[in-house]
């Protein structure tokens, strides 16, 4: 059988699957208490932040659906594999799910789920048949294809999820610790010679303690040309950034405007910025998921763009970015 094409619009209803995990839990939480607590009850998954090798592909059942999937896909897209010891096609896919899934080196998460132990999951998500795969980004359950597929054909489609889950989302994975399994450990820091971003990102700091927002925001751009994923330099051109956007505003203008205008894109824009450079992180992600949902095109783009870099602003890790994603997920689908 042919993959069918990822649908963004076939979403599933997760709510459900949230109840059957947490009833299951309550089930078995007095006879596992001890055992989970010494990380042998159901299988402990993934988690934010830097992750083994090993946790690129986990096993998932019902009673750590919500916790091992859909938390975890506010950080990284999760990859679904509904399987069978019995199905013969699911034998040559999962192998081969699971090498891509582990090239992508943190981008994607491949979770395994037996139909045979997880019938409610099973339909749940609503499967006919095995193999079936699907994908979880932002709390959001996306259908990718079903039976076996050429190997070129699943790559383009987990390129495509990458991609939806990093511009739509601002998801970009998360960090992969070889170390984390016993590897030689990292050398202590006395002794380090610096590395070749350090000064330039000190100089970055000097140039935003003095008031030099110009000079901070190039200095973090010279080190994101040559390291694209410095994190330091990412989170620091964000706030750079915002600060010169908010620089030469009118505080009251800003906010009469958006008051009187709440459909105006350029209006709320400029009000999240100051909400955000007031410390009211939670203020301005609303209102940016506000104006997503009574916006069109053009005008949704350039506020669904700027909530995401709010998103770095504060960090990935922070958990009120994880839930305006969750809920700027709601809005779009």
């Amino acid at each position: 059988m042919q993959p069918r094409n990822m649908s963004m619009s076939g979403v599933v209803d997760l709510a459900a699957v949230k109840a059957a995990g947490e009833a299951k839990a309550k089930a078995e939480q007095a006879r596992a208490e001890s055992a989970r607590q010494a990380g042998q009850g159901g299988g402990a998954g993934p988690s934010a932040g830097a992750l083994p090798p090993s946790a690129l592909v986990i096993d998932v059942d019902e009673a750590g659906f919500e916790r091992d999937v859909i938390q975890l896909s506010a950080e990284v897209p999760v990859v679904l594999d509904f399987w069978a010891e019995w199905c013969e096609p699911c034998k040559q896919l999962s192998p081969l799910l699971e090498r891509l899934i582990t090239e992508a080196n943190g981008r994607l998460v491949l979770a395994k789920v037996d139909v045979d132990a997880n019938q409610a999951l099973m339909q749940q998500f609503g499967i006919q048949g095995i193999p079936a795969v699907f994908a979880v980004v932002a709390g959001q359950a996306l259908p990718l294809f079903q039976g076996a597929a050429p190997e070129q054909q699943i790559r383009e489609t987990l390129a495509q999820l990458v991609q939806v889950a990093e511009e739509r989302f601002g998801i970009i994975g998360v960090e992969v610790d070889p170390n984390a399994e016993g590897a030689a450990p990292e050398p202590a820091e006395a002794g380090i010679p610096a590395g070749p971003y350090d000064a330039l990102l000190e100089a970055a700091v000097v140039a935003l303690d003095a008031g030099d927002l110009g000079g901070a925001v190039q200095a973090y751009k010279n080190v994101l040309s040559d390291d694209p994923g410095n994190t330091e330099a990412k989170l620091g051109l964000a706030q750079a950034e915002l600060l010169v956007r908010v620089q030469d505003m009118n505080p009251q203008a800003v906010r009469a405007t958006a008051a009187e205008n709440p459909r105006d894109p350029a209006a709320q824009i400029a009000a999240a910025d100051l909400d955000l450079v007031g410390g009211h992180v939670e203020d301005a992600f609303g209102r940016l998921v506000d104006t997503v949902r009574v916006t069109f095109g053009e005008d949704r783009d350039a506020v669904r763009l700027r909530l995401l870099e709010l998103f770095e602003v504060i960090g990935a890790d922070d958990p009120r970015v994880s839930a305006a994603r969750t809920a700027l997920a709601r809005v779009l689908f």
